[in-house]
């Protein structure tokens, strides 16, 4: 009896030792091949050229962020993206947000293809039509603004009113904008906002602020194509004018006082700026993707004039409308996590600048035929030792257009250093920022005088409209 319990428990010790092994093998070959699986989606997933999410702050000089040195608003999801990423010194915009935006969507010089204020060329090949080629699924949300913009009582409107580019023509399968027809109908960008949403107006608005309707539109779209690449532009309309409450203000609760106009609101602005930032980023973090896109944050002018913000080497007055640093030098951040090493870059950017970088980031760079003024600055952003932008134009001219009569022409080049203006003035900005004692060539040092033969040299090239 004691043999043949011996010889059983045996036999069940052998039986359960082979199960087991069977069980241990199949569990190895289930691992083995779920990491060979995972693993060539994972080399896909890194192999797949980068997600971009390009953002675009409206009316935000390098002041109004506290990375840039700012102190009057607290800006930490901006903060976090600057020390996650590359943090650019040398940023710059046109004065004014249309001929920002121009540049931005042609990746061309005003005096290329300028028609009107809030007139794109509805000719224009933009950066969403680029992208869509690319194989990028496109989308924008925000402020458009780029199809008509004077309201019919002002002389000349009747010649351009209505001609701009027609935001479902541009290149983005699916968009959610305000301003996309007349400015007299445009309604409100903020409190009860008047929004376009793949050619409907959203009618379920009321109560809702503009900011965050287009932060959800996003989102929502990020999320519904994760298979596929995809290109995000968010041209805010956070922070400009009219400066009004946010849903964070305290007068937000009373529905009578969300339109009460003060400067005093423009600090909850540019706070909730950042915080719409913010959650877009925070998506991109909790879908899994943020090593897979690029996230691109520029301004496209400077804070408005009414506004003057504190920074840690005193106070600041905006600049929008104006040539000066005030007026044009802006905050750029981009991140990408594990791509992009955090750190500052000194190099100079102009708005003309993003059209080739992410079409470079995008594995899809211009062909050698199509002209642009900007420079790819994506290979900076990979550690890359290549040429830089040795200095930036501008030619700003905001006319003809409603409320723009004021303006002239201004042209100037610049590199880190110094500015010189077509009329002669070499402004040495680190010194003179307000640009109150400008340098003649008879005043020149020596080496003033070669840097003014360089920079006219860049005016120079620029006085033919076309490429």
């Amino acid at each position: 009896m004691y043999g043949r319990q011996t010889a059983t428990h045996s036999n069940r010790d052998h039986f359960t030792s082979c199960h087991l092994l069977c069980r241990m093998t199949a569990l190895a070959i289930v691992f083995l091949t779920s990491q060979l699986i995972w693993g060539q989606a994972t080399r896909a997933e890194s192999s797949r050229h980068p997600n971009i999410v390009l953002i675009m702050a409206d009316d935000l000089g390098v002041e109004g962020l506290g990375s840039y040195g700012g102190t009057s608003y607290k800006t930490p999801a901006l903060d976090r993206l600057a020390r996650e990423g590359v943090r650019f010194i040398h940023g710059y915009a046109q004065p004014l947000c249309a001929n920002t935006r121009l540049q931005l969507m042609t990746g061309l010089y005003n005096h290329r293809n300028w028609i009107a204020f809030g007139i794109l060329d509805p000719t224009a090949k933009t950066v969403g039509h680029w992208m869509q080629e690319a194989g990028y699924k496109t989308c924008i949300a925000g402020k458009w603004q780029l199809q008509s913009y004077d309201p019919p009582d002002y002389p000349g409107a009747a010649k351009r009113r209505g001609i701009g580019m027609k935001v479902e023509d541009a290149g983005f399968d699916e968009y959610c904008l305000w301003h996309t027809g007349h400015t007299e109908v445009k309604g409100s960008r903020y409190a009860d906002p008047v929004i376009l949403e793949n050619g409907k107006f959203r009618e379920d608005l009321k109560g809702r602020y503009g900011p965050d309707i287009w932060v959800e539109y996003i989102n929502g779209f990020m999320e519904r194509n994760l298979d596929e690449p995809f290109f995000v532009y968010y041209p805010m309309a956070l922070p400009h004018w009219p400066m009004v409450p946010t849903p964070d203000s305290p007068e937000w609760k009373e529905p009578s006082k969300r339109n009460l106009e003060e400067v005093r609101f423009f600090k909850d602005m540019a706070e909730y700026t950042d915080k719409c930032v913010g959650r877009v980023v925070d998506k991109i973090d909790q879908l899994g993707i943020a090593e897979n896109t690029l996230v691109i944050f520029f301004a496209d002018n400077g804070t408005h004039l009414k506004v003057t913000s504190q920074t840690n080497t005193g106070p600041v007055a905006g600049g929008k409308g104006e040539t000066t640093d005030a007026g044009t030098h802006v905050p750029l951040i981009c991140r990408q996590p594990g791509t992009i090493k955090p750190g500052v870059n000194d190099n100079l950017v102009d708005s003309t600048d993003f059209l080739p970088t992410v079409l470079n980031a995008a594995g899809s760079p211009l062909p050698s035929d199509a002209f642009t003024d900007g420079l790819s600055f994506y290979p900076q952003l990979l550690g890359k030792d290549v040429a830089t932008r040795p200095w930036v134009f501008c030619h700003f001219d905001p006319r003809p257009g409603w409320d723009k009569d004021r303006f002239r022409l201004v042209r100037f080049a610049r590199d880190k250093r110094y500015k010189l203006y077509d009329d002669g003035r070499l402004i040495d900005v680190p010194i003179d920022q307000l640009e109150e004692r400008p340098i003649l060539e008879n005043d020149d040092t020596a080496e003033m005088k070669v840097v003014r033969q360089k920079l006219a040299m860049v005016l120079d090239s620029m006085k033919q409209g076309s490429p």
